[in-house]
């Protein structure tokens, strides 16, 4: 004692009564809280007054609310900066972008205008910069090559009579992003935002990685000059390869060249960028100027007609008439775009987050379900496609000072401008710079590789979910590829909770503190008692493995001890009535003259489960003596067992009825069982679903670990030659109170 008081170590001292669950609920009375039934709910979903009304409004505008407090002075220059620098970058991801849809470039404009109209009004992010986002365009790409090919016969759809090829890509990909737009929308209505939560980040960072690899094998046909057909389903990753490694001899040198030229001048740009961002009061726009350039170098030696190369070529001015969607194309591509809504939603919503607590205010994921559901429908009417939003796109227009949405629409407004009266001066851009523009977007992405070495040293179970989601994106395909990446996240998680971690406590010396008694030197361990702790729920797919493991701890199994003590209790009965065994007062007395061989008989199985009955008995065995003649029973090391449910958040009926069945085994071969800090809503649950009778009773139930410990000791004091090591500590027990000093280091 006199080591472990050493001066200057706080301690303090807790004297109280020892509790059970039951002591501690008859001294401590609970508050009556009443709890609301489905009705109430229902009743209060559809109750409408004036207050109610205002917050629905302001919930589904959140555009009042933050125009509310907008700052004038303060702020409106830096969204005009901000709206200006993004929609330059808007206009050309849109059309670089664009390319990964398969559709004619123009469309990008498109989709970096109509969605982002939408957004400002229903969005609850001020900072997130709404439009094309790569994944989700390679994602509509291989949707539009799937039905419209390049080569071969056009799916069987009854709205592509009369339209060009262009037309019914524009159709297939409208109208799926009108899907996708419901499904969010539903969703949002639902309020079903929480399902992004099973996007771990994890796997999001494999998908992505995936997606980047899928987009620079796509954008190789600009940047080489090749025509590829495109090819969509699992493994069309493979076959594009073959294909451009097949024509790679006809490669145009001017393409590589110009494109080789972008890539690197952009990239180091963008380095002196990140470097000196606290410096600079914007980002250099190189992407916007290289762009300018090759236009203009393209122009002016007429790279089209001398080196052969593509170019964006003709584009119309102002927008095209609205357009309803093809019923027929949501039969066609429903499976393909229920992971367009929820990747489009979760990219987005995670980039929201970041910004969102960076200049803390809130964002509702419900909210955003609804704002990108209402945009991807608004802009599918107008012939655009489904839109999240890039992260390069949103770091400018957040880098650049953008305060509010205001900037999303000045740039909406620049994307207008160009569509209206500028768009023809993009004419001669070459393809290729698009491509090369896309690709060298794609370093933060592909820099996600970095991540495996880290994860594999740190969470190898995160690492399989990274390298399968990566790896069967890119071979399946980005659909098949996410099903195939929640489908490995599911397994891990339900792996980890299956078999968790079971561990045996021990005391540690002269506190109330229990630990893995693997993990320390000096505890202290009761002889006849163990602690058998589960950090997990128990449900129908793990109370095996609890039984095992808590087997395993104790070393024997109760219902084969149960079973031998019964046989045993059969077997002397018989002997008792033959008479070949008899009981003096020094125990039992083989009369016969033979050896007694055990009975073999197994009638009657059921009533080796049942408790040992010593009726008509002399007097009750001692199972851990010598038994009579050559009867062996197991031995039973323990008398007590405590289980730990500290960690045990929930118990299903199939584990309710698995536990009571161990407990009464335990409890029929003599061993005592408590159950301690079990959750309030557990212990409820148990007595609803009718848990105790007059074997397992709540009186196990016990407050805390040290508790139980304490009662145990009472009940089974500790030899002299052990007692006195426990001593040395600083518990003691005393009349039903027990004092606890502890060292706070």
């Amino acid at each position: 004692r006199g080591e472990m008081m050493r001066p200057g170590v706080k301690q303090y001292v807790v004297t109280r009564p020892l509790y059970s669950e039951e002591s501690f609920a008859q001294e401590h009375e609970k508050v009556y809280r009443h709890r609301k039934t489905t009705l109430d709910h229902i009743k209060q979903y559809f109750t409408c007054d004036a207050k109610r009304a205002k917050n629905a409004a302001l919930s589904l505008f959140p555009v009042i609310g933050w125009m509310k407090m907008y700052r004038l002075k303060e702020w409106l220059l830096s969204d005009i900066v901000s709206g200006v620098s993004t929609g330059l970058v808007a206009v050309l991801q849109g059309m670089a972008y664009c390319l990964l849809a398969s559709l004619p470039p123009w469309y990008g404009l498109f989709s970096a205008f109509f969605p982002v109209i939408s957004y400002f009004f229903l969005g609850t992010s001020r900072h997130i910069s709404v439009g094309p986002f790569p994944v989700l365009c390679l994602m509509i790409g291989s949707v539009v090559t799937r039905l419209v090919p390049d080569e071969g016969p056009v799916a069987n759809i009854t709205g592509f009579e009369g339209l060009s090829k262009d037309e019914q890509r524009v159709l297939v990909a409208s109208s799926v992003s009108f899907l996708a737009g419901i499904m969010q929308l539903a969703m949002g209505v639902l309020q079903v935002g929480f399902i992004v939560m099973y996007l771990s980040d994890t796997l999001v960072s494999g998908f992505t990685t995936a997606a980047a690899i899928h987009i620079l094998v796509s954008q190789l046909k600009f940047v080489l000059g090749l025509e590829v057909r495109g090819i969509s389903g699992p493994l069309s990753i493979i076959y594009t390869l073959e294909i451009i490694f097949s024509k790679i001899t006809s490669t145009n040198v001017c393409d590589v060249v110009i494109s080789l030229v972008i890539m690197v001048v952009v990239f180091i740009v963008k380095e002196l960028n990140d470097r000196f961002r606290s410096k600079l009061p914007v980002p250099i726009p190189i992407e916007v100027i290289m762009t300018v350039i090759a236009c203009g170098v393209s122009y002016a030696f007429d790279f089209k007609t001398r080196y052969g190369i593509e170019v964006v070529g003709y584009i119309p001015k102002g927008y095209e008439a609205p357009m309803a969607p093809n019923l027929q194309i949501f039969q066609e591509t429903a499976v393909e775009a229920f992971p367009m809504a929820i990747v489009g939603f979760a990219v987005a919503f995670s980039v929201a987050k970041v910004y969102s607590v960076k200049h803390d205010y809130t964002i509702d994921g419900n909210q955003e379900l609804i704002a990108f559901g209402v945009s991807n429908i608004f802009g599918a009417s107008f012939k655009s496609f489904a839109a999240s939003t890039a992260l390069s796109r949103s770091a400018v227009q957040e880098s650049t000072g953008g305060k509010t949405q205001i900037a999303g629409l000045l740039s909406a407004i620049i994307v207008m401008i160009v569509t209206l009266a500028v768009g023809f001066l993009l004419e001669p851009l070459p393809k290729s710079v698009l491509g090369a523009v896309v690709i060298v977007n794609l370093k933060g992405m592909l820099m996600q590789f970095s991540e495996i070495p880290y994860l594999w040293r740190r969470d190898r179970p995160d690492c399989v979910v990274w390298l399968g989601t990566c790896i069967a994106s890119i071979l399946l395909g980005l659909d098949l590829g996410l099903a195939a990446g929640l489908g490995v996240e599911l397994i891990c998680v339900v792996l980890r909770v299956q078999f968790p971690r079971c561990s045996l406590l021990a005391n540690i010396k002269g506190t109330d503190i229990y630990k893995d008694q693997k993990d320390y030197m000096d505890i202290y361990e009761p002889e006849g008692v163990k602690i058998f702790r589960i950090p997990s729920p128990i449900f129908f797919a793990n109370i095996e493995f609890f039984r095992t493991k808590l087997v395993e701890a104790v070393g024997f199994n109760p219902l084969r001890v149960l079973r031998k003590r019964n046989k045993a209790v059969r077997m002397i009965r018989k002997l008792l009535k033959k008479g070949r065994l008899q009981w003096t007062s020094n125990g039992f007395l083989n009369t016969s003259c033979g050896p007694i061989h055990e009975s073999e008989d197994e009638s009657n199985m059921e009533e080796l489960d049942q408790p040992t009955d010593f009726k008509d008995f002399p007097v009750q065995i001692d199972w851990n003596g010598e038994l009579p003649a050559n009867i062996i029973v197991p031995r039973v090391e323990i008398h007590s067992l405590i289980l730990d449910f500290a960690a045990v958040s929930f118990l299903d009926i199939s584990a309710l009825k698995g536990l009571k069945t161990l407990l009464k085994e335990l409890i029929r071969v003599d061993v005592e069982v408590y159950i301690v800090a079990c959750d309030s809503y557990i212990l409820e649950k148990l007595h609803d679903c009718c848990f105790f009778d007059d074997e397992v009773q709540p009186s196990m139930f016990y407050l805390t670990l040290h508790d139980a410990m304490l009662n145990i000791l009472e009940k089974h004091p500790e030899p002299m030659q052990k007692k006195s090591d426990y001593e040395k500590g600083l518990v003691s027990f005393s009349s039903g109170l027990h004092r606890v000093l502890l060292k706070l280091v």
